[in-house]
């Protein structure tokens, strides 16, 4: 499953520095269009439940959480990493969301047009920004998709990480979806023993829990 972006209508900016006529440097205007875009992020909604509400969480909320995570679990990457670095990787990498949606790690067909569409999405959002910056946050999101870094690889853990978190607190969540078993979530969460083996530790003990418990299908 893929989660909609916002229906909002994004062909129109959300905060128009025009239209309010105010007299500010054509950067500043910029950059500030820029965040006014971000607020759609708020509107993008997970599959995962929240631990606090009865709710599925956001994608600003991921994010915030996985930016706290880093704060926190650093000295669990495999290799030493560059905390604000990464901190600008796992707050830069789910912004594409805003146009092309939430997709879900086991929703094979639409992860089958994610790339194509979530590189569509970092040209356009990206554009708003002044050039210097469009070329750092463009860099920022390759580099977290490509995990060449040791900084990605640890970001991508943690964003692998976090949900199942948010699933063991929810008796399962959507580990209960018809077509979820432990050997998938194993599968695809596997990358985070590229950047951390101690998450990596955590989370087959996680899922193993999630297995005895009757929460994930064994197989």
């Amino acid at each position: 499953m893929t989660t909609s972006p916002p229906t909002r209508d994004t062909t129109k900016p959300l905060l128009d520095t025009e239209e309010l006529r105010l007299d500010i440097p054509e950067r500043l205007a910029q950059q500030i269009a820029f965040i006014a875009e971000t607020d759609r992020l708020k509107t993008v909604l997970r599959l995962s439940p929240l631990l606090s509400a009865d709710r599925r969480e956001n994608d600003a909320e991921h994010s915030w959480h996985l930016a706290l995570m880093v704060l926190l679990l650093a000295e669990y990457a495999n290799e030493p990493i560059n905390v604000e670095r990464t901190l600008k990787l796992v707050l830069v990498h789910d912004l594409v969301e805003i146009y092309a949606g939430d997709t879900c790690l086991f929703d094979d067909v639409a992860r089958q047009t994610q790339a194509e569409r979530e590189r569509a999405a970092a040209q356009r959002l990206f554009a708003l920004l002044p050039a210097d910056q469009e070329a750092e946050f463009h860099a920022l999101w390759d580099e977290f998709e490509e995990r060449h870094t040791p900084e990605a690889k640890f970001a991508k853990a943690l964003d692998r990480f976090q949900p199942l978190l948010l699933n063991a607190g929810n008796e399962g969540g959507t580990w209960r979806a018809p077509d979820v078993t432990h050997p998938r979530v194993h599968e695809r969460t596997s990358v985070i023993d590229q950047g951390s083996h101690t998450l990596w530790n955590c989370t087959e003990q996680l899922l193993a829990a999630g297995v005895r418990e009757g929460w994930l299908k064994n197989g």
